[in-house]
């Protein structure tokens, strides 16, 4: 299964649970001629989050979709019927920590980015600062992170792109976190990239990144 090259710029749906940070790191990104994208949709899964802010600044529209509140296929029709009202190509979880089946129409089209390097410190209960304290309390001396294409379960999609960085003697989870988020910044943009330019091809567990202009389907 080959992303097959889409119109430009790509149309992106950013699914999001806190601040947003990552969301904003698109935006700016697009923004600054960095990124040939558009984000079309934010669907955040709790009300009153800095995600929605700054959609509503950027004039993105935005869904709140609480899953608490829905069965599991309400929940997908909640999460992903805005997504596709809006012709999003490709769907983001940018700190998305709601569980969420996915459609047929939208399988190998949604990307997760986890803040440590699967397998290790992922599934359910790793999220947020408790992923970074488990990597130093492990007592690893590298982190980072990982963007996957996202699946029906936590964290166990074919691996797109990882990045690395140094677990320091004197990092604490706040620190560790800021470090594991500046790799985040490159390796979520650079995986849209490739997916727009029909470069990830998904064999099994494991996805190959095509060379430029590679013909192959």
């Amino acid at each position: 299964m080959t992303a097959s090259g889409r119109k430009s710029p790509i149309r992106l749906a950013v699914c999001a649970s806190g601040g947003g940070t990552s969301l904003q790191n698109l935006l700016d990104r697009i923004a600054a001629g960095q990124l040939d994208a558009e984000v079309v949709q934010v669907v955040a899964s709790r009300p009153n989050i800095g995600a929605i802010a700054r959609a509503e600044k950027a004039g993105i529209p935005v869904a709140v979709a609480v899953s608490s509140k829905h069965a599991p296929a309400e929940y997908t029709a909640a999460v992903f019927d805005p997504i596709r009202a809006n012709k999003a190509d490709l769907v983001l979880f940018a700190g998305f920590l709601a569980l969420v089946d996915i459609p047929a129409d939208y399988e190998g089209r949604v990307m997760n980015i986890h803040p440590a390097l699967i397998p290790s410190f992922c599934g359910k209960g790793y999220y947020g600062q408790r992923v970074h304290q488990a990597a130093i309390d492990y007592g690893v001396k590298v982190s980072g992170c990982t963007v996957h294409f996202a699946d029906d379960t936590y964290d166990t999609g074919p691996i797109i792109l990882q990045r690395s960085v140094p677990v320091l003697e004197t990092d604490d989870a706040h620190a560790l976190a800021a470090r594991v988020f500046e790799a985040e910044c490159q390796a979520l943009p650079e995986a849209v990239a490739l997916f727009a330019a029909g470069r990830l091809k998904i064999e099994g567990r494991r996805v190959r990144i095509l060379p430029p202009g590679d013909p192959r389907p």
